[in-house]
Parts: structure tokens; C-alpha cells; sequence
């Protein structure tokens, strides 16, 4: 249940990538100017995600994951009745608040389930259900508003929030919520600097995947000679490559989180740069997308390393994780809306993601490097 709340949650987020020409056109603005529907999405979860963990702390964990389904619910239903550039943006910012929340709670719930050395796997099976947006979700919105338009797609989404509180009130079972936390106790982990520096690694080193993927559908059909009626298949393709990245990166952070984190995003790096290179053709593109898709390992591996670092703030570290991403998501999209407007072609994400990834491998030495100095230095006066 926890996983089906994250593909409905999922698919709003990728969606509106996949439907930018149509949201561009229909409103009246540029796809790069569209692009700003990703962004106001992002500054949501940004925004959202801290404020809800703080303020609903001592929240029963059910109680709060159900209204967070209601407000995706109500997000979605507003954007399908937007009637112009700037409420459609308003909409989408409504629609993202729950969304860090979402994950981080759920996350949160599924790891208290398990072994302390398999909280990464069970993240990991939460976080499954964002990756299997792409292969079910995305497609099918994508579908959807090529048949009926975005609205109808937005429309779906909302009635799918509706849909999935009712599954979480019959099977969902009721959470105690942890009386020792409380917003002091979660704004204490604020005061980490190694949450920061994580947190850093995620706003800057996951950018890259959403500077390819916001404007992925533009790409395919101009660069690549795809027809836009290809494009879901080829969005399932990248989601599959998701969800393998997202189990396989879980199992490889229960077994030595430092070098897979390090060595996803030096993968990333590495694949982003090759799709401009290789954009053009078919098959490689394809071939690329694929392991582009495998760099979400770093999600699973992140949401591990925030916890550990954390202390008394995990639901709050849980829920910036989420920010951090969605930073790099309205990072990304700017960055690669830029890149396009200046005349660099579409395929000219692919660099602008490499770029990030690179930054993110020199945010990640960074906290390493601070967390060895801090760890020797205790040894040293005790």
C-alpha cells in the first residue's frame, strides 16, 4: 500500500514532464517558460516537505500519511481545472507540498518494520513505487492526455489520491507515533552539518537526471525521430531501469553505503554525458535511457545516509531528503531550460546533467572529508 501511494505520488511528478508541449501550448507559454511547472512543482516539495514534518511531528503516522494522500488529491483536482499560466503554476506548487512528506513518513514506517540491516531494502520498496511510476504511471498519464488531454491526466491523478486514502484507511494498520519527538527535537538535527552536506549532495548531484528527463519528450521526437506516440514506451523503459536501480541500490547501501554512493553518482556522470553524445540514434538513446535510469539507486542510498546522520530528527531528515531531490529537480529543469533557450539544442541537457553529477561527487568528498577531520578528532581527546 505504502508503494501504490508512492506511484500515484510518483506519476503526478513525472507526468507533467512527459505533457509539457501540451501544458506550453495550451497556456499560451514556451516549453522552456513551461518548464516552470516542474519548478513551482519542486519549490512544493521544498517547501512542504520540512514544514509538514515539523509541524505534524507528533502526528499518528496513518493519520498523517492519509492527509497528505487528501491534499495530493485536492493538488491534482485544482490543476485540472487551471485555467491559465500563472494558477496552473499555483496548483502545481499545491500539489507537490505533500509530496516529501509522503515518502519520508512512509519511508520511515517501512524501515521501522525491518532489521537495522535491511532499512535500505525497505526504503527501497517504498521508493519502488516512484520508480514504477515511470514504467505504469507515466505512460499511462501520458496516455491519457495525449486521448483526453492533460486535464483528463490531472483529473486521473486526483481520482487515484482519492482512491488509495480509502486502501490506506481499510489496510493500512495504525502507527504509534514516537512520544520522545516533537518540532524541537526534529529542528535539533538542523544543527548537523553532515545533514547539510548530504542534503547538498542531492539538491546538486541527482539534478542531472531531471535536466534530461523535464525535457525528454521534446528530445526524443526533434533529436532522436521518435514519434511522440513512442514516447510512453520509452519512458517504461527508463522507469524499468528505476526500479532496478532502486532494489539494487538499496542492497548495495546495506553493504557499504559510502562506495555506493560515491560510485552511482560517478555512474551518473558518465551516462548523462554519453546522451548528448549519442542522442541521435535510436538504439544507443534507448541503450542510455535505461542506465540513466538505474542512477535512482542514489535515492534509497541518500535516505539511508540522512537517517544515520540525522540523530533525533528523522522524520524531518526523511522529509528533506525529498526537498534535496526536488531542488535538484527544479535545478535541473532550469539549468536545462537555459541550456535549450541559448540555443544549444535539446540534446545539450545531457551535458548540463554530467555537470551536476560532478558537482554532487565534489559536495559528497566534501562531507567525507569533514566527517573523517570530526572522527579523528574525537579519537584524538578521547
Amino acid at each position: 500500500m505504502l508503494g501504490l501511494g508512492g506511484l500515484f505520488v510518483g506519476t503526478g511528478e513525472f507526468a507533467s514532464m512527459s505533457l509539457l508541449p501540451s501544458l506550453a501550448s495550451d497556456t499560451n507559454v514556451s516549453i522552456p517558460v513551461a518548464g516552470g511547472y516542474i519548478t513551482a512543482y519542486a519549490l512544493g516539495v521544498v517547501v512542504g516537505a520540512p514544514l509538514i514534518a515539523i509541524l505534524a511531528a507528533r502526528w499518528p503516522r496513518k493519520a498523517l500519511l492519509i492527509a497528505l494522500l487528501a491534499l495530493f488529491a485536492v493538488g491534482y483536482g485544482l490543476s485540472a481545472v487551471a485555467w491559465n499560466h500563472a494558477t496552473l503554476l499555483g496548483a502545481r506548487f499545491l500539489a507537490g507540498l505533500p509530496h516529501g512528506a509522503y515518502y519520508g513518513v512512509a519511508c520511515l514506517v517501512a524501515a521501522a518494520m525491518v532489521a537495522e540491516n535491511r532499512k535500505a531494502q525497505a526504503a527501497g520498496y517504498v521508493m519502488a513505487g516512484l520508480a514504477a511510476a515511470n514504467v505504469i504511471g507515466v505512460p499511462a498519464a501520458t496516455w491519457i492526455g495525449q486521448a483526453f488531454g492533460w486535464r483528463g491526466a490531472f483529473a486521473a491523478l486526483a481520482a487515484g489520491g482519492g482512491l488509495t486514502i480509502l486502501l490506506f484507511w481499510v489496510f493500512i494498520p495504525a502507527i504509534p507515533r514516537d512520544e520522545s519527538v516533537s518540532a524541537r527535537s526534529e529542528l535539533g538535527g538542523l544543527k548537523r552539518p553532515q545533514l547539510w552536506l548530504t542534503l547538498a549532495t542531492a539538491s546538486i548531484g541527482f539534478g542531472g537526471m531531471f535536466s534530461v528527463y523535464s525535457y525528454i519528450t521534446p528530445t526524443l521526437t526533434e533529436v532522436t525521430g521518435l514519434s511522440s506516440g513512442q514516447v510512453p514506451m520509452v519512458l517504461a523503459l527508463w522507469g524499468t531501469g528505476m526500479i532496478v536501480g532502486n532494489l539494487v541500490g538499496g542492497w548495495l547501501a546495506d553493504r557499504a553505503l559510502i562506495p555506493a554512493i560515491f560510485a552511482i553518482m560517478v555512474w551518473n556522470a558518465f551516462f548523462l554525458g554519453l546522451f548528448s553524445v549519442f542522442a541521435s540514434s535510436t538504439v544507443v538513446t534507448l541503450v542510455l535511457l535505461f542506465l540513466i535510469g538505474c542512477g535512482f539507486a542514489l535515492v534509497p542510498a541518500l535516505q539511508v545516509r540522512l537517517m544515520a546522520v540525522a540523530g533525533k530528527a528523522q522524520t524531518l531528515a526523511a522529509a528533506l531528503n525529498h526537498s534535496a531531490f526536488n531542488i535538484s529537480n527544479a535545478v535541473g529543469a532550469t539549468l536545462g531550460g537555459a541550456s535549450i533557450a541559448a540555443g544549444f539544442g535539446w540534446a545539450s541537457t545531457g551535458w548540463v546533467g554530467a555537470g551536476l553529477a560532478v558537482v554532487g561527487v565534489a559536495f559528497f568528498l566534501v562531507s567525507i572529508g569533514v566527517e573523517k577531520r570530526f572522527t579523528g578528532i574525537g579519537k584524538t581527546a578521547a
